[in-house]
Parts: structure tokens; sequence; C-alpha cells
């Protein structure tokens, strides 16, 4: 591939990261998503902790995004394809830092006991999500599949995000910080071990959903099949390392986001699964219609059966 061309397209990723990431921050920003904003109601550790996943997340997700609108490596060799590959993911690393130090700026209002810089832990916590974006974005460039999961995941949480401030305006509880990934329809339970259940419920049938209509298109053909029953798992994935790094010690935090992996990838595995058995079974069809018919040969005739 020609050097003029691979470098159109490490621009390309790094452009379309900055573009991912300044569109997420402004819909983050107008629904009220990072705690530090002068117009959050409750400011508390709660809030704080939902911020830096937040952070994590829209920087992670703007690196796997910016690699997959870069990614086109039809007609290379598998050697040229992977280093082109690697040249726009890393690409998309570089416009994901730049995503962080946008959030990080910001942040300088927060206002924290524990630190005189909470806009270093935040430009931490968007680093973080760049080396997660960077790992998820490298496998998701080879599935297709799971790119498509990644994105349509990303909507999901975004429209949850929205209909969250929308209940919370409606209830006239003022700015309060949404949870990623968690829309609480309830003030206060039910709850068991502190795991907020309609909120884990909601998420896990959301993944599920997600994972088998996103691998659809692609289990029904033999060659993406194994790649499709694996896709479920990309986008949760993306949002469990999000909690992970911000709240490791949280079982609660964790369970949820968990459980979306593993419900993701069962949609996705299940929807492979049928695909593959329509298609054997649409083949045994094709394949015994192929065959000649066969002829009866024709009976000798006896004398004395004439008439």
């Amino acid at each position: 591939m020609p050097l003029s061309q691979m470098a159109q397209r490490m621009a390309t990723a790094f452009g379309a990261t900055a573009m991912a990431g300044a569109a997420q921050l402004g819909i983050g920003y107008s629904l009220g998503v990072f705690s530090w904003l002068p117009t959050i109601t409750d400011p508390g550790d709660a809030a704080w902790l939902a911020s830096l996943a937040w952070t994590v997340w829209i920087t992670a997700t703007s690196v796997v995004i910016g690699a997959i609108v870069a990614d086109r490596s039809v007609g290379l060799s598998a050697l040229s394809r992977l280093l082109l590959r690697i040249a726009i993911v890393l690409s998309a690393a570089l416009g994901g830092v730049l995503v962080s130090l946008i959030i990080a700026f910001p942040a300088r209002a927060a206002v924290r006991a524990d630190t005189f810089a909470p806009q270093m832990i935040v430009g931490g916590y968007g680093i973080a999500g760049v080396l997660l974006g960077l790992f998820i974005a490298f496998a998701v460039v080879h599935v297709r599949p799971a790119a498509v999961n990644v994105l349509a995941t990303t909507g999901w949480l975004w429209l949850l995000a929205a209909i969250t401030f929308a209940d919370s305006q409606a209830a006239d509880r003022g700015l309060t910080v949404a949870e990623l990934g968690v829309w609480h329809v309830t003030i206060a339970g039910p709850t068991y071990r502190d795991i907020y259940l309609p909120g884990a419920v909601m998420l896990m049938v959301a993944t599920l959903v997600i994972g088998a209509l996103s691998a659809w298109p692609y289990a029904r053909t033999s060659g993406s099949r194994a790649a499709a029953a694996i896709s479920g798992a990309a986008g949760p994935a993306l949002l469990a390392g999000a909690y992970l790094l911000t709240s490791p010690a949280f079982a609660a935090d964790l369970f949820a986001p968990s459980a979306a992996v593993l419900s993701g990838l069962i949609g996705s595995v299940v929807m492979a699964g049928l695909a593959g058995g329509r298609g054997r079974r649409g083949n045994a069809i094709a394949s015994n219609n192929d065959k000649p018919a066969l002829v009866a040969a024709p009976q000798p005739k006896v004398a004395g059966d004439a008439v």
C-alpha cells in the first residue's frame, strides 16, 4: 500500500476519533453526565465516580469509532492489512489522547477534598479509556459484526442517558449525573446486595437483543459465523471495562456490566447457531433437489400379457 494512502487512513482515524469524542462530549454536557458542571444538584462521590466512568467510556468508544471509520483494507495482502490496521488503531489512540485533554480541562471546576488537581485524575482516567479502546479497536477492525455491536451499544447507552435526563427533568429533581448504562426507574429499589435490579435487568435484556440483531446479518454466511458468535460481547466489554477501571472494588457496580457481557454473548451465539442450523438445512434441501430423479426401469413383457 502506498505511504500516502496509509497516511491518509491514519489522518482519518485521528480526525474521526476527535470528532466522535467532541460529539459525545457535546451530548454529555447537554445531558449533565459530568459532576463538575455548576448546575449539578448533588455532586457527591457517586456522581464523581459516574463522571469518571463516562470519561473512560467516551474516550474508549471514540478510539473504536475512529478505527472503524478509517478501516478500509479491501484488496490488500494479509501483512499489508495487518500493518495498516495497526497504524490506524494507533492513530485513533492519539485522537483519544486529544479527547482526554478536552474532557480534563473543564474538570478544574470540580471541588474535591481528596485532591487539589481533579483535572489530573480525570485526564488519567481518560488515558485509561484510550488504552481500553486501543485493545477493543484492534479486535473490532478484524471482526466486522463486533464493530456493529459497539456502535449499536453506544447508541443505546446515549439513548438511555437521554431518557434519564428527561425523567429527571419531568420529576423536577434538577440536573443530576446519569449513571452509565443504568436508568433508575424508581428512586429506591428494588435492590439485592446493593444491586439495582430494574437497571441490571434492563441492561441485560438490551445487550441480549443488540447482540442478536448485530450478529444476524453476518451469521447467515459460513465465513462470518464464528465472528458473529463472539461479537455480542464487544460493546458490553467496553462498558464493563469502564466500570472496572472506575470502581474495581465495588462488586455491586460491576455486576450489571459483567452480566451484560454474558447476555450479549448469549444473544450473538444463539443467533449464529440458529442461522447456522437454517443454513445447513437449506444446503441439505438444495443438494437433494440437485440429485437426478430416479426413473423406473421398463419391465420386460411376458407372453400372454397382451390381449
